[in-house]
């Protein structure tokens, strides 16, 4: 399912560039190289890869501005950050970016094609049609635009809160724990604090509560999890 997935890498030192794309290519991948910030979203309205390998550091747009934005207009298409920065990593984990996994320098060949599959088999689980929802549900699921909709009103949510709501709406009343709902939104066994989870719930909560400020529809118990209750 992953084979002749297209795949564009955006880099700017060539050794680099070229040695991704040459073993990703050797993997059935069909690669694009960019090497500078401000030619991305110009390509992007032009062409529609399923996953990107983003720089963090790079000349014109920056990394970080460029996910945010990406996350914005195609939110369905996969991001790895790639950094030589470690401080960085928590940054780039996704609180606020929605990037689905991180790289940092070096690295080996054999460990960036691992990580392109692990994020494409997450991306095409999480694009699995959902359960159809009641008639009267007050937040219904846009599978194809990747939104959420309260009333008909785009809650504009990131990649990983879709994600997030989308596993909880399959089992209404249903309680998960953090560490379960890693397990839906993070396959490759990544480690990441509980306190992810909570960030990315408190914005999804937040979101819903300005749509529906009579309803809270995503619930906490105390020292167990969250679940998703549309009745009261």
């Amino acid at each position: 399912m992953m084979d002749n997935a297209s795949l564009l890498v955006v880099e700017d030192e060539p050794k680099i560039a070229r040695l991704m794309a040459d073993y990703l290519t050797t993997h059935g991948f069909e690669v694009t190289t960019l090497d500078h910030g401000d030619h991305v979203m110009p390509w992007l309205a032009k062409q529609a890869p399923s996953l990107i390998l983003l720089d963090l550091m790079l000349p014109g747009k920056d990394g970080l501005t460029l996910c945010r934005e990406i996350r914005q207009q195609w939110p369905h298409i996969a991001i790895i950050m790639v950094t030589a920065k470690v401080e960085e990593v928590d940054r780039l984990l996704g609180l606020e970016l929605g990037a689905d996994d991180y790289i940092c320098k070096p690295f080996s060949p054999r460990e960036v094609v691992a990580r392109v599959k692990a994020v494409l088999r997450r991306s095409q689980a999480a694009a699995e049609p959902a359960p159809p929802a009641a008639g009267n549900a007050p937040v219904t699921l846009d599978e194809d635009g990747w939104q959420a909709l309260a009333n008909g009103q785009d809650l504009g949510l990131t990649a990983v809160e879709f994600q997030l709501l989308r596993v909880m709406m399959q089992a209404p009343g249903r309680i998960f724990s953090r560490e379960q709902l890693m397990d839906h939104m993070y396959r490759d066994n990544r480690i990441v604090s509980e306190r992810t989870v909570d960030s990315h719930i408190k914005k999804l909560r937040k979101k819903i509560h300005e749509a529906l400020p009579e309803l809270e529809i995503i619930r906490s118990v105390y020292g167990v999890g969250y679940k998703y209750q549309p009745e009261g």
